[in-house]
């Protein structure tokens, strides 16, 4: 069982304050929700011996980094989304980077654009991923469509462990909650 495991990483996206706070800079509604099973799907990952990657987005304090649709965001004495150093781009309360996880920061949609995960995961030996956090439609979808295009496989996306802004966009992905995931003795 433990070899089946060896070979999987839990992606966590995202999770900072600017997105989870009630004042968030870029807050994702349902992200307050999903934050306990994305502490019990890290719980998880790391009981299995499952890599936890932190995928986290942090940028440039002027924005220069950011997304053109963005930008404007970042103004001079204006402290932006998830600027680098920020309490907005922390981890919100509860989530804890621990020996033996690895962070990856990037400052786009996907996970893997314009970053070194597909290189750091196959030199893991990281053959599936198990992904939560938000917010679905944009960085947890995009990432998903790049492991697959990456022949990643399985590519599970955990749907209470995730979240978009509404429940409508959220409920358009088909995915196992965490229950299913995890089993019934978890």
């Amino acid at each position: 069982m433990a070899d089946k495991w060896s070979q999987s990483a839990l992606l966590v996206i995202d999770m900072q304050n600017d997105f989870i706070l009630e004042d968030g800079l870029m807050k994702v509604n349902g992200g307050q929700a999903i934050v306990p099973n994305v502490i019990k799907a890290v719980d998880i990952a790391r009981q299995r011996g499952i890599l936890v990657v932190w995928v986290v987005r942090e940028h440039d304090p002027q924005g220069r980094d950011a997304e053109l649709f963005r930008r404007h965001l970042y103004s001079p004495g204006n402290v932006g989304p998830t600027s680098k150093g920020s309490v907005g781009a922390e981890l919100v309360d509860g989530l804890v980077i621990k020996e033996g996880d690895y962070k990856l920061v990037k400052t786009r949609f996907s996970a893997f654009f314009a970053t070194h995960l597909h290189s750091f995961l196959r030199t893991e030996g990281i053959k599936s991923l198990v992904i939560s956090g938000v917010q679905t439609p944009n960085c947890v979808r995009q990432t998903v469509f790049d492991a697959v295009a990456l022949d990643y496989q399985p590519v599970t996306v955990i749907v209470d462990a995730t979240a978009a802004a509404t429940p409508d966009i959220h409920d358009g992905v088909a995915t196992p909650t965490l229950q299913e995931w995890c089993g019934s003795g978890a």
